[in-house]
């Protein structure tokens, strides 16, 4: 018998019975490969049927067939593991030099700081010097400094120019690796190989500052054409016109740029900024792209005011990239900018004078980008809906970018407002311009009007209080019937002219009877694509989308709960079944922003669910000394934009149908946000035993003394008065309680429990325990039930239930036991799924 050596021998020699090694020919090899290319673990029939099939390989045995294919795979998996190594550790040693770089930029940082300290000290030592001498001030100011004295104003010649282009490069380059600016680590935000890279923000500048260095798999060339096309990567960016390029002595080039960024709510100005950039290569090689705008103290070339827009200004900025050993490139992106916070109401202010946001909207928006087209061209594979990453990158820019037009309206896009109705909450504006109509078509499909003439946009801000963004857009996304009317739906369906099928769903993803096909994921898992089917028109078919169907392409990003200062959107438009890449999409969705004054310090973020709130003092409320602040007095702002397609003489009628509808949901979402909020969980009927409450707590113990008492041992070990929340919290099974109605609800679930059931704490009233079982399931549960309500106790056999969204769960026994308050009167039945998995 042959023996199968741990070790992968050569692919072209095969051991025989009596230990020698004969090769292959290189026919015999050629033959192999292929075959292992269509299937590289071929079954012992199959193995059989090769040696038949091919008479180069008659004289073989199939055991030899066998072990070649072993040795194959073994090989192929270490080629794998060998790449992926030295991926890791090229990581791993750029980012040891950034790490090398930032501790001495923050070692020439306390060394100036030092020198400033000992500076201002023998400053005051000198009483009358102090009182007459204010030179200090020019070098400590907040612990900042003057990068250069002003300089006089220089004309708009192109030595001028160069002269504000290179003093531009100077302090681009203070900021990108040296002191100019206290950068601080952005909160939450942890280096390491996997990490999108190293993110700060400033600390005490004029304006708001983020900075990032991280690795690209990229050349340096290609990572500043990507990077100078700001429209294609940044989602708040409307437009970059190049107004003039000069090329300069040194082989540098200085263009002059007007750049036009949307609002990112109906509640304030757009912004537009007038700028220089400098493109040059560094006598090291680095390749720097840095930017600044131009102003009148400059006497450079100007541009005049636009309507509707706020001029702000970008402080200098850009790209320092450098090529990296082994391929790649380790590159430095900084923003700063003066947002002229003044021009918004005050309520909104933090969104422009907030570093964090602006990391994360944009410093970082850079970085993931760049990461995203280097694994596209690494992994070029077709996903979801038969299309390559980079056509579903361009499906999701097109509609964060439809999104962003609806939400700010301009004028020269095409847009007019109608008139209010007498309340201010919803404003209404059409657009019937060519450009925004071509490609649009309606049906007689459903019976809805077969030509569209104009779209109308309804749209409206709000402010919510104490609710995490991505809380609420998760409910948002997963209960679509909470706020969604699904007659509009069918109207917004009715819109795009139905196709022949074309479009396989996929079976798994369930909300509500939604069918959910993924499609993309960017590589941090930031946001993610899917096509959801919510209804069928006259006939249901599962596996496959139908012309007459209504479905949605739908984009969603921020729904990360930890990650500080995030922006959580849900973008959705209509589509048919045979939707290409140049179809037209009207968008419509929510987009929620924090407001916290105090994003930009560090320190926990709340999350709903009972972990969050485990730690609390007898009145229910977080003990003494937590300084997170974010669940008390969060702030944040929604801003809704609806878009509806028609014919233009049915204007009144849908005009009053889109007030109505965003009126609605507007008072959905104030529904949900309230019931999410942590200050009332004590008082909603949904809520009867709230994370963190007194209620909980002692729900908890009546849990465990009613298993000890009908079983007779201890559900949790070691428990106390203090703990038993926290340990039934965090125990191993899932545990959940239902009432005692005639269809029992679930009410209360450990984080086991939830992750069973796939829900939230807020959803998770919503799920009958019907629903979790099968029909034979149900039958034998519910004929049971009596014997827990009359022994206290029973047992159930392994089994499989359904997640909410319809995934099996096996579960190796379960028990359910009555559930007694302390005058022993029956409160709810608690069940418990021991070994429990997802199959």
């Amino acid at each position: 018998m042959m023996a199968v050596t741990s070790s992968c021998k050569e692919g072209n020699k095969i051991a025989m019975d009596n230990g020698k090694y004969v090769r292959y020919t290189p026919e015999q090899v050629e033959a192999l490969e292929r075959l292992y290319h269509e299937c590289p673990k071929p079954s012992s029939m199959r193995r059989q049927q090769v040696i038949r099939e091919c008479p180069i390989l008659s004289n073989i045995e199939p055991k030899q067939i066998k072990v070649w294919f072993q040795n194959r795979r073994c090989r192929e998996k270490q080629r794998k593991e060998a790449s992926r190594l030295q991926a890791v550790n090229r990581k791993l040693t750029a980012m040891n030099k950034l790490l090398m770089e930032e501790n001495d930029r923050l070692q020439k940082q306390v060394s100036q700081l030092v020198y400033e300290n000992s500076y201002f000290r023998r400053q005051t030592q000198n009483a009358t010097l102090a009182t007459t001498d204010t030179s200090c001030e020019s070098v400590v100011t907040s612990g900042q400094h003057h990068l250069t004295p002003q300089h006089p104003p220089r004309d708009a010649s192109p030595a001028g120019l160069l002269s504000i282009a290179e003093e531009t490069l100077t302090e681009f380059l203070s900021k990108a690796t040296g002191t100019a600016v206290e950068w601080v680590q952005m909160p939450g935000m942890k280096p390491g190989p996997d990490s999108i890279g190293i993110v700060a923000i400033s600390h005490g500048c004029t304006g708001v500052a983020a900075r990032a260095c991280g690795l690209v798999g990229l050349d340096p060339t290609r990572v500043a054409e990507i990077l100078k096309d700001r429209p294609s990567w940044f989602r708040y960016c409307r437009s970059v016109d190049v107004v003039n390029v000069l090329s300069t002595g040194n082989g540098g080039t200085i263009e002059l740029l007007y750049m036009q960024l949307y609002a990112p709510t109906t509640l304030a100005p757009a912004r537009d900024f007038w700028l220089l950039r400098y493109t040059s290569v560094l006598e090291d090689g680095s390749l720097v792209v840095c930017e600044r705008s131009l102003n009148n103290t400059q006497n450079g070339p100007s541009m005049p005011p636009a309507a509707n827009f706020v001029r702000a200004e970008l402080l200098p900025s850009g790209y320092l990239i450098r090529p990296c050993e082994g391929g790649g490139s380790i590159i430095h992106v900084v923003d700063h900018m003066d947002l002229e916070p003044w021009s918004v109401p005050e309520v909104l202010r933090p969104l422009y004078e907030s570093s964090t946001l602006l990391a994360q909207k944009t410093t970082m928006a850079a970085l993931r980008h760049l990461r995203q087209i280097s694994q596209e061209i690494s992994q070029p594979n077709v996903t979801g809906w038969g299309r390559r990453p980079a056509a579903l990158r361009a499906l999701s820019q097109k509609l964060s970018k439809g999104f962003n037009e609806a939400v700010n309206g301009f004028t020269d896009d095409g847009w007019s407002m109608l008139e209010s109705d007498g309340v201010d909450d919803v404003t209404l504006l059409v657009n019937s311009s060519p450009g925004k109509m071509m490609g649009i078509n309606l049906s007689y499909s459903n019976g809805f009007p077969s030509m569209g003439s104009a779209v109308l946009c309804a749209k409206a801000s709000m402010l919510l209080q104490n609710v995490p963004p991505a809380i609420l857009l998760r409910f948002l996304r997963e209960h679509r019937s909470e706020w969604a009317d699904s007659g509009i739906d069918a109207y917004s369906a009715a819109a795009v002219k139905a196709g022949p099928c074309s479009l396989p769903v996929a079976r798994g993803g369930s909300f509500g009877g939604q069918l959910i096909l993924p499609l993309a994921h960017t590589i941090e898992h930031e946001e993610f694509m899917e096509v959801i089917k919510l209804e069928s028109m006259g006939h249901y078919r599962e596996d496959m989308i139908m012309p007459g169907d209504i479905f949605l392409l739908q984009l969603c990003s921020g729904v990360d709960e930890n990650a500080v200062g995030t922006c959580a959107e849900l973008i959705f438009a209509p589509i048919d079944a045979s939707f290409s890449d140049d179809a037209p999409i009207i968008p419509s969705g929510f987009r929620i922003i924090p407001l916290d004054s105090g994003m930009d310090a560090s320190g926990p973020n709340r999350t709903l669910d009972l972990a969050s709130t485990l730690e609390v003092g007898a009145s229910g409320n977080r003990a003494t000394g937590d300084n997170s602040g974010r669940c008390g007095s969060a702030k944040s702002v929604m801003t809704i934009a609806f878009q509806f397609v028609y014919e233009i003489h049915l204007q009144e009628n849908v005009a009053t149908m889109a007030r109505q509808y965003v009126r609605s949901i507007i008072a959905s979402v104030q529904r949900v946000a309230l019931a999410l909020s942590p200050s009332h969980f004590g008082s909603h009927a949904g809520f009867p035993t709230a994370p963190g409450t007194p209620e909980a707590q002692t729900l908890a113990r009546w849990i465990c003394q009613s298993y000890r008492c009908y079983l007779g041992v201890e559900l949790l070990k070691h428990e106390g008065s203090e703990s038993i929340l926290k340990m039934l919290w965090h125990h191993t099974d899932a545990i959940l309680c239902c009432s005692m109605k005639a269809l029992p609800v679930f009410t209360f679930a450990n984080q086991a429990g939830l992750d069973m059931l796939e829900t939230t704490l807020v959803a998770l009233q919503d799920i009958s325990l019907e629903k979790i079982f099968d029909e034979n399931g149900r039958k034998a549960l519910f004929a049971e039930l009596p014997e827990v309500m009359q022994q206290g106790f029973m047992c159930l056999q392994s089994g499989i239930c359904l997640s909410s969204m319809g995934r099996p769960v096996s579960y190796e026994r379960a028990v359910a036991w009555k559930v007694v308050n302390e005058e022993e009167n029956a409160h709810c039945i608690c069940f418990m799924f021991i070994n429990w998995s997802f199959v």
